[in-house]
This record gives structure tokens, sequence and C-alpha cells, in this order.
């Protein structure tokens, strides 16, 4: 669903869809469950040369490979959000300015304007947890023998390699 600018110089878009997994690409591994549902508005705020405002609430379970054990995790998604576009062509961004912490939540769009599954997928993405994990406790696989250690104590020995001795055993000794 395309928000153009042009639309929104008229009247506020009201928005409610569905996006089935497959039809959109998130990458990484990661894969849609669920179907993505959004509904929402969009307007372009007055007096901002440009500014579109986003807002809504979506809901879907995404899932991907633990980060430690390599299983399968799931990650439900049920949240509201207030997203800012600002044009990324404007003549006062050529130069280095400060910004304050509100603009740094700013995204740029470029063109007639925005595509809102693309505003969908970056805000998925960035909802997700940084560690995906299947559970908090999730024990990993095992270094030695690459196990599942939740499903199987294997027992093996992990030492502790201390790296600023590995160069010493490469060293020969000479007879003295």
């Amino acid at each position: 669903m395309f928000l153009s600018v042009q639309e929104l110089e008229l009247k506020k878009v009201r928005f409610e869809v569905a996006f089935a997994p497959g039809e959109i690409d998130y990458a990484d591994g990661l894969r849609q469950v669920t179907t993505l549902e959004v509904r929402g508005s969009a307007e372009l705020l007055p007096h901002t040369l440009g500014e579109i405002r986003i807002r809504g609430h979506l809901t879907v379970r995404m899932r991907a490979d633990c980060d430690r054990c390599l299983e399968l995790a799931e990650f439900p998604i049920d949240s509201d959000f207030d997203l800012f576009y600002r044009p990324a062509a404007r003549a006062d961004y050529d130069e280095e300015v400060k910004i304050d912490e509100g603009e740094s939540e700013i995204a740029f769009y470029e063109g007639a304007g925005i595509e809102l599954e693309n505003v969908l997928r970056e805000y998925v993405l960035l909802s997700l947890p940084m560690q995906r994990v299947c559970r908090e406790d999730c024990h990993g696989i095992c270094p030695v023998c690459g196990q599942n250690r939740n499903l199987v104590n294997c027992g093996c020995e992990v030492k502790p390699v201390d790296d600023r001795w590995a160069v010493l055993k490469n060293l020969q000794t000479k007879g003295i």
C-alpha cells in the first residue's frame, strides 16, 4: 500500500490491511508465522514541509532460529506504533546540524510517498529482541560435541583457554 504525499495533502488516510506470511521479505532467517494485521492512519503534518506521521497497531508472530541452541523460537509482536517521516530532499540537510533526542527518532523518505510494507518491515525488525532466544534459560549448544544442552546433558568438560599463553605453544626450545 503506497501512502502518497499528494493524497495526504487532501486528507488523512486510514488503513486496515493484512499481509500473509511471505508477502514481506524480512531476510536474516526471520519468518512470519501468522498474518501481519495492521490498522492505523497516516497524515501529513501541517507546517512541516512534508513530514508524515504514521500511527496504528499491529499484531504478528515471527519465527527465527534461537541464537543459543539453533532451535526454532517464536516472537509475538502486539504493539502500537507512532512513527514520523521527513522528506530526504531538503535544502537544510546539506550542512551538518545538531539534532535533539526527539529528532533522532525521525526517519526519512524519498520521492512522492512511503510504501507501508517498508514501514512495517522496519518496525517489526526493530521490535524484535537483540538476542533471539527460545527461552531465557536456554543452555545453548555444547561447544565440544555440538549437542543441544537443553535436550541432552552430554557431560563434556569445557576447559577455558587463556589466549595470552597461546603464542608459547608454538615456541620451540633449543638445548641450553
